[in-house]
């Protein structure tokens, strides 16, 4: 079962929040941030409810704390993956650092398969978990979390409908004391709103992702410079039209038409190169002088062989006829 995504695939865009409340309203828990399920225990228990009893839950440790812990949960999460043919990579490395981003894309890709099988539907979340290591715990904090901010919301609720009713009183007495008395809470210091302290990480999260897709787009940008710098394509017509689009240092729209008249343009015919002989060295020279005296003396010795040897087969008058005929020839004033 083939369940990788790319980078820009709408699983990816699905907001933090979001995240968050799937993951508490189908395991009954209370996340705050996605961080908190770098441990794979959760993991383990969202595959539990889209596959129930594929996942051996009492191998899962929802009180892992050290990365060894948490490694082992990603094995029986691997486990599961390779049973159903899933070929998700985990980069566990990255998820048991408890990266917000790394762990915000892992639970992007588990809420798109589950939404894709269908899965996660009258699932027991709290049952299931009492098998595992630390479940039990997790379900009392969830609980008694889920409780106090029930009463939180409560009794914010009251003081609201506590202030409106005051405010609808007419004031008595100096109004100067009672802006003053007004303003002195907003000027102590005190901790953040949790909605700014929500904001921040919703733009932690933001400039990470846009980091990420930076450098992804960069690396495929620089691959594309490399290929075109090999010896046996950068001539072509094709490779200086990608490259004057990618130095191109100023926004201009003419850029692109400047590359596609390139790629219209005729080809350059080579021009014919007469071949020119190369002048010979001084040693070159030398060297052939001294080839063709050696090969002029092995011909004089040849000739002095073939004729002693004729001179050895001739009788003595035929000698002295060809010794007279040779001095008669020699000399102009000499007669035969």
């Amino acid at each position: 079962m083939a369940t990788s995504n790319g980078m820009m695939d709408g699983a990816y865009f699905v907001g933090r929040s979001e995240i968050l409340a799937w993951i508490n309203s189908t395991l009954q828990l209370h996340l705050n941030k996605v961080e908190e399920a770098c441990s794979g225990a959760v993991h383990c228990q969202l595959m539990d409810a889209a596959h129930p009893g594929m996942v051996p839950m009492h191998k899962v440790n929802f009180d892992a704390k050290s990365e060894y812990e948490m490694i082992q949960n990603y094995k029986v999460l691997q486990d599961v993956f390779n049973k159903l043919k899933i070929t998700k990579h985990i980069e566990v490395s990255k998820l048991v650092k408890g990266r917000p981003l790394d762990n915000l894309e892992f639970t992007q890709w588990m809420k798109h398969y589950c939404d894709s099988i269908n899965g996660c539907t009258n699932y027991n979340a709290v049952e299931r978990r009492e098998a595992c290591k630390g479940g039990r715990e997790v379900s009392k904090r969830a609980v008694q979390s889920q409780s106090s901010a029930k009463g939180t919301s409560t009794s914010q609720r009251a003081h609201t409908s506590h202030t409106t009713r005051r405010n609808d009183v007419p004031p008595s007495g100096n109004s100067t004391n009672q802006s003053g008395k007004t303003s002195r809470p907003s000027s102590s210091g005190g901790p953040a709103p949790p909605a700014h302290d929500e904001q921040i990480t919703e733009l932690k999260l933001s400039v990470d992702s846009l980091e990420k897709e930076r450098d992804f787009y960069f690396g495929k940008l620089r691959d594309i410079e490399i290929l075109c710098q090999t010896p046996e394509i950068e001539h072509l017509p094709v490779v200086g039209a990608i490259q004057k689009i990618l130095y191109a240092t100023d926004d201009d729209a003419t850029v692109v038409a400047q590359a596609q008249a390139m790629l219209s343009a005729p080809p350059k015919e080579a021009e014919p190169t007469s071949p020119i002989a190369e002048p010979l060295s001084p040693i070159a020279e030398a060297s052939d002088e001294k080839a063709s005296s050696e090969n002029q003396k092995r011909k004089s010795i040849n000739n002095f062989d073939v004729d002693a040897a004729a001179m050895a087969t001739l009788s003595p008058r035929q000698r002295v006829s060809d010794a007279s005929d040779v001095h008669c020839s020699g000399s102009p004033l000499m007669t035969c």
